[in-house]
């Protein structure tokens, strides 16, 4: 690392940006069971297991409502065709209760297993760490103190920018763990409406919303990947231009890409959930 003070400012945002973007990328591929040693999933399967009590109790009243409202009379109840129908919805609802956290895994593997085609697909094994360029190292080592003033301003304002862009980033995906979490515990009561035919759009809302949460991971991945190539070919610097316009340039130009990452990032929510129609 350079002894000069600008130089090392500069790094040490782009070693947090690295590190927050290796941090994601490492993260994505965990499912919630391994998250923090898993420790946050039991607590919440303890809550999913105490909840479905609850939506078992919601099942039969869900079960009546849509009887007494897609049912005429109880002489309509009383034909074979429709008793049977009534029989194998509230059959259904009891299994989705019983198994829906086994069914929210699988579908999140599933789209862990899109997830990690695109990985491969991208020829990727990791995100590529964004790196000073040793023009610009050069270029502020040789100025003198009073051109390096306004490359203090201009360091000190484009490394807390990196910085602070770097943890929201990392916050949306632990906000993506959160939402599963949140998702796994409530799941029983969701699942108890589809028991009844007028309360079903209930459960196929929370079905799709769930799914978009999952969805998230690959639009962020999709994200990462496409940063990660810009990253790869640094803005253009003309080296003849005065240290502190090359500084501007780079640090500019980098802070645009990484607020569209972010963006990217904190919208992965809205464009998985447009797909679904939500």
């Amino acid at each position: 690392m350079s002894d000069n003070w600008i130089v090392q400012n500069l790094e040490n945002a782009l070693n947090t940006w690295n590190a927050k973007l290796a941090e994601i990328w490492q993260l994505i591929t965990q499912s919630p069971t391994e998250f923090k040693g898993g420790t946050i999933w039991n607590v919440m399967v303890n809550i999913h297991g105490a909840v479905q009590a609850i939506g078992y109790a919601l099942l039969v009243l869900f079960f009546v409502i849509g009887v007494v409202k897609t049912c005429g009379s109880f002489a309509e109840v009383k034909k074979p065709e429709h008793a049977v129908k009534l029989f194998i919805r509230f059959a259904l609802a009891k299994g989705i209760i019983t198994y829906g956290l086994e069914l929210m895994l699988a579908l999140f593997s599933i789209v862990q297993g899109m997830i990690s085609s695109i990985m491969s697909a991208s020829g990727m094994g990791g995100s590529t760490a964004t790196v000073l360029p040793e023009s610009i190292v050069t270029a502020v080592e040789d100025c003198g103190f009073f051109e390096s003033i306004p490359l203090w301003a201009v360091t000190l304002i484009g490394g807390l920018f990196i910085t602070v862009l770097s943890f929201i980033m990392i916050m949306t995906v632990y906000g993506r763990f959160f939402k599963l979490y949140l998702y796994a515990a409530i799941a029983p009561v969701p699942f108890s409406t589809f028991a009844g035919e007028p309360s079903q759009n209930v459960g196929k809302s929370f079905i799709k919303s769930y799914a978009a949460v999952c969805l998230e991971g690959a639009i962020i991945v999709l994200g990462c990947i496409i940063f990660s190539l810009f990253a790869s070919s640094p803005p253009a610097i003309d080296p003849n231009a005065a240290a502190v316009t090359q500084v501007w340039s780079y640090v500019g130009e980098l802070c645009f890409n990484m607020l569209i990452l972010v963006g990217a990032v904190k919208m992965a929510d809205r464009v998985s959930r447009e797909m679904f129609g939500l």
